[in-house]
């Protein structure tokens, strides 16, 4: 590195699970630290953290949320990141920008399990991370239960840091498992020293002994000390926490009630003393790249009510002032963040996540820099893929030339976002994570672009086909309006083709009995009707054969073949058996063992065919089934895995083939678009 950061700064993500009680822990930290007089809370929609319209309407994190405060001479920037599954994406780009990470849980086993995507992600990517037990007044099992359910789904060690002291379900102290050195909570106070728990003192034996050998699988001093028996110093214990929380090879615990403030300045105090400075996490993302040219990193994009752009972005490297060019872009304004709220600096320095006007053209998870990057594209958060759609239409007709650019501005905030005019269907659908996720997603269009929506299901693509050959189907098209009239004759041969081939056009044509100049016109007028075949439908896997004809010398011309053609069509698909075609998806379920049984339930529920499953490579405890599932049967499908598998399975999907619809469903379809249309047949 050729430039130091300084040591007085922390980024730090706020993570975990939906209803855990992130947004509760920041403002609380806020609140101790002084950078706010009184704490709102998610109730009455009035956090710092939860500062969106959308936000405030569902009483939850919808989007990454900044707040800068300073404690002890060290500025601390945290980032409160959405919870629920659905904004998983807004949680992923933020936490490849920050030094360290709380992931808040609540003490509740069956709860447990939905923190182990989270904390594969944070070990893929090698981000240091404390855990903080919150709402330990209504934890309903026992402390080492507690760690060890959390030790159940973390890669990494965990050790307890604390140990809470209860009184019934209430959490009264802590024990501090480094000093071992008791202390009681008071409101709106810090804890004050106490004589050790008798009735405690062999569980905290357990559970520092615990954490003592976690840490002495990093170091051999402190190993031949516990293995002599000698105690270690506390100015040891605390180096190993250090080091070994830095290098993201242990996880140390806290516990809590974020609340009423319990437990909230100890975390602050071990993120001050134990957690990396900046240049830590800058040395581990910025290992290949060279020189000393000011880099950045763009976590999150915000359109502001105002209409104006504002990026958040890491500084790894060099300093950032007022005006500066990045990636050929002049910046508007540097600021801090809190919430909403915005503080205008004149420069940063590297080691700051900070708020960047007017970026344009640059979006979520770009490398900037003050020349040219394209040496220097650090590694982005995986683009998650989209599992839930509906298909969109303005309530105003006027408004639909107004929909692309709004949608283009939707998703450079919200990249889990996709779209796309679909061309069979001729619907615009809107893809993304769940049914809150384009529903907040359709929030937003409303309120910043002015665009109400209206929705409904996206149309399933059904094609139609043939399972009989039709040999000879004759077509006469005459027409006499005084001049020129209009006379096309052909006798086409209809037959079906394998599933797959889509269509053959021939001609068996001898004698010129159709000139070769009308023969394009046959197939167009073919290809034409296949468009909408009798049942409503793109006819597919066909193959037409011009076979015999005749022509008039005068009257005959390609438009009047291609008329001829579609009489033929219409007389002889009809004849041919058609029958539904339905798009087959090949999916990849991936779900915790424990529900695979479910999976597999679900899946078989829905008129999939299953091909097979087994564990998931690199993640323990997880297994991947592959099916052919239907698209007709995918709508709310992510809906109910999520439900059968405590909201973290999860599934990709490609399509696959077409494949005949079941008669009794066909039936059912048919008569739901019985005017022609296409639809979802559910």
């Amino acid at each position: 590195m050729n430039e130091k950061v300084k040591s007085g700064s922390r980024n730090v993500a706020i993570v975990g699970p939906y209803l855990s009680g992130k947004t509760t822990l920041l403002e609380s930290l806020l609140f101790v630290t002084g950078a706010i007089s009184r704490k709102g809370n998610v109730k009455d929609s009035n956090t710092v953290g939860d500062s969106a319209a959308e936000s405030r309407d569902r009483h939850m994190s919808v989007e990454v949320s900044a707040a800068s405060t300073e404690y002890n001479g060290t500025r601390f920037t945290f980032v409160d990141c959405p919870g629920s599954v659905e904004f998983a994406q807004e949680t992923y780009n933020a936490l490849i920008g920050v030094d360290a990470a709380i992931v808040v849980c609540e003490p509740i086993r069956d709860r447990v399990l939905t923190l182990a995507p989270l904390f594969k992600f944070l070990d893929d990517w090698e981000i240091p991370h404390i855990v903080f037990v919150n709402k330990m007044d209504r934890a309903n099992i026992h402390v080492l239960e507690t760690l060890n359910a959390l030790k159940a789904v973390s890669s990494r060690p965990l050790v307890a840091h604390q140990y809470p002291i209860m009184q019934g379900e209430q959490l009264t102290g802590f024990i501090d498992m480094v000093s071992e050195q008791a202390y009681q909570y008071h409101p709106g106070a810090p804890a004050d020293p106490i004589p050790f728990p008798e009735n405690l003192k062999e569980e905290e034996h357990i559970a520092r002994a615990q954490m003592l050998e976690a840490l002495a699988n990093f170091d051999d001093h402190l190993l031949e000390e516990l293995l002599e028996d000698i105690e270690p110093p506390q100015e040891e214990i605390l180096k190993d926490l250090k080091m070994e929380l830095g290098a993201d090879l242990v996880v140390p615990v806290f516990f809590g009630v974020a609340e009423q403030d319990y437990g909230v300045r100890p975390l602050i105090e071990a993120l001050l003393r134990e957690a990396p400075e900046p240049e830590t996490a800058a040395e581990r993302r910025l290992k290949n790249i060279k020189g000393d040219t000011p880099i950045a990193q763009v976590l999150k994009t915000f359109y502001t009510p105002q209409g104006g752009k504002l990026s958040l972005v890491r500084v790894w490297r060099g300093k950032l002032t007022d005006g500066v060019v990045l990636n050929g872009v002049r910046t508007g304004g540097i600021y801090r963040l809190m919430g909403q709220q915005q503080q205008l600096v004149n420069e940063v320095a590297a080691g700051e996540i900070v708020a960047l006007s007017r970026l344009e053209g640059i979006k979520t998870g770009d490398t900037i820099s003050t020349e040219q990057p394209s040496a220097m594209q650090l590694p982005k958060a995986e683009q998650l893929e989209p599992v839930y759609a509906l298909a969109i239409t303005p309530e105003k007709r006027n408004d639909e030339v107004k929909l692309s650019a709004a949608i283009t501005k939707l998703l450079e905030e919200d990249c889990s976002l996709a779209w796309e005019q679909h061309g069979d269907t001729h619907e615009v659908i809107l893809w993304g994570q769940g049914e809150i996720h384009l529903q907040v997603a359709l929030d937003r269009l409303r309120r910043k672009y002015n665009l109400p929506m209206t929705t409904h299901l996206p149309q399933v693509p059904y094609k139609e086909t043939i399972r009989k050959t039709v040999a000879s189907v004759h077509g006469r098209y005459k027409h006499q309006s005084g001049g020129h009239g209009q006379f096309g004759d052909v006798f086409l041969e209809i037959k079906p083709l394998p599933r797959g081939e889509g269509f053959n056009f021939n001609e068996t044509i001898v004698g010129g009995v159709v000139p070769r100049q009308y023969i394009p016109g046959v197939e167009m007028g073919v290809r034409e009707f296949l468009a909408h075949g009798p049942l409503g439908f793109p006819v597919v896997d066909v193959a037409v054969t011009l076979t015999n004809g005749s022509y008039h010398t005068v009257d005959s011309s390609e438009q009047a073949f291609k008329q001829a053609a579609r009489l033929a069509m219409q007389t002889g698909i009809p004849q041919a058996q058609p029958t539904l075609l339905e798009p087959i998806l090949h999916v990849e379920v991936t779900t915790p063992s424990e529900f695979t049984s479910k999976v597999l339930q679900l899946l078989s529920g829905r008129r999939g065919q299953i091909l097979g499953y087994e564990g998931r490579s690199d993640w323990q405890g997880w297994d991947k089934v592959v099916a052919y599932l239907p698209q007709a049967e995918m709508q709310n499908f992510i809906v109910e895995l999520r439900s059968l598998t405590l909201g973290v399975g999860s599934f990709h999907w490609v399509y696959d083939h077409l494949q005949e619809v079941p008669d009794k469903l066909a039936e059912r379809v048919l008569a739901t678009n019985g005017n022609g249309n296409n639809g979802n047949g559910k």
